[in-house]
């Protein structure tokens, strides 16, 4: 398995990151969702709670600029799912799954951010209260924007057992998008460790916020840990 801490702190720009999995103890299941951002734009958030996830919330108001790919839900739940993405697409899999659609065939609606000349990758997870889980990515198949590649992958709920994708494979200009499988990595029971090692590596001048949950398998009762690097840790 690949160290979650070598994985960030090796790399100061992964962009959005998903990891999905199981803690050792095979108790609970495992979602943990993180934004980083270099334009001033992208920098002013936060992560809020809401009745049924999470969303984006602009900071400052007064400095937003565009917020059609920065203001989302990236957490949402429904039933005994909870689905996490790097934008709008979140609600395309809530809706699916509502009309008994499976998250692949919701997000073959969809396609990479037009954001030229990133064309970032839209990064797309599910995950069951039962521990199994899915990832996605969708993303340029050349720095054109010229057709999209879409990728699936499935998982069964695997004691201490986790999976990690994020948007770009590292810093540059533009952004070269995610390359490869997503990476395996250990999970462990506690939440606030995981917390802290997360928020501990990610790149201190472009993170931005964190959110962390824990799924009790038995009671289905969520633990949930969020920091925002705008109003203080």
């Amino acid at each position: 398995m690949d160290n979650i801490k070598d994985l960030l702190r090796n790399n100061n720009y992964p962009g959005r990151g998903i990891i999905l999995g199981n803690t050792k103890d095979g108790k609970h299941a495992v979602a943990a969702y993180f934004i980083m951002g270099r334009s001033e734009n992208s920098r002013n958030r936060i992560f809020v709670v809401e009745d049924n996830g999470i969303s984006t919330k602009a900071f400052d108001e007064s400095k937003v600029i565009d917020p059609s790919l920065i203001i989302y839900h990236p957490v949402r739940e429904y039933q005994d799912y909870l689905i996490v993405t790097n934008g709008d697409q979140t609600d395309t899999i809530l809706d699916g799954l509502k009309q008994n659609r499976s998250m692949k065939e919701s997000l073959i609606t969809r396609e990479f951010e037009p954001d030229e000349p990133n064309y970032t990758p839209r990064i797309s997870g599910l995950l069951k209260d039962d521990g199994t889980y899915e990832l996605s990515i969708l993303k340029s198949i050349d720095d054109k924007g010229s057709e999209c590649l879409r990728f699936y992958y499935e998982y069964p709920s695997y004691d201490g057992l986790g999976h990690f994708i994020h948007t770009y494979q590292n810093d540059g200009n533009p952004l070269p998008s995610y390359s490869g499988e997503p990476k395996q990595i250990e999970l462990g029971n506690n939440i606030d460790e995981l917390t802290d090692t997360l928020w501990q590596n990610l790149n201190e001048d472009n993170k931005i916020s964190l959110y962390v949950c824990y799924i009790d398998k038995e009671s289905k009762e969520k633990e949930i840990r969020i920091l925002n690097k705008n109003i203080g840790e």
